[in-house]
């Protein structure tokens, strides 16, 4: 089972808790760090903006990306979250199967 790692960013600390819970809750997640907060320079809908944000960094599986994908889509307040999904390409076997274990696709 090929592992994953996502990333994306939420506005704040209560938003970022509230969705790293609810994807380890459905099982969509085996963990989601938060990490400090940092500020973001971006392009959006024609001008530069910046925000402070709350990145979180997902460990899950191939096979549940779709079903987590939707999760944060639904959760996210953002109109167009970051989600990017990076492969696993090595890691401890048995953190990898503890990942595979503690996820399931819906």
């Amino acid at each position: 089972m090929t592992s994953l790692a996502v990333l994306t960013n939420c506005p704040d600390a209560e938003t970022a808790e509230q969705l790293a819970n609810a994807l380890v809750t459905r099982r969509l997640a085996a963990c989601v760090n938060l990490l400090p907060p940092c500020r973001s320079v971006y392009q959006w809908e024609g001008k530069v903006e910046q925000a402070v944000e709350v990145p979180l960094l997902i460990k899950t599986t191939e096979a549940c990306y779709p079903a987590l994908e939707a999760a944060i889509r639904e959760l996210h307040p953002y109109q167009t979250p970051e989600i990017i999904a990076l492969p696993v390409a090595h890691g401890l076997p048995a953190y990898l199967q503890w990942v595979a274990d503690e996820t399931r696709a819906e």
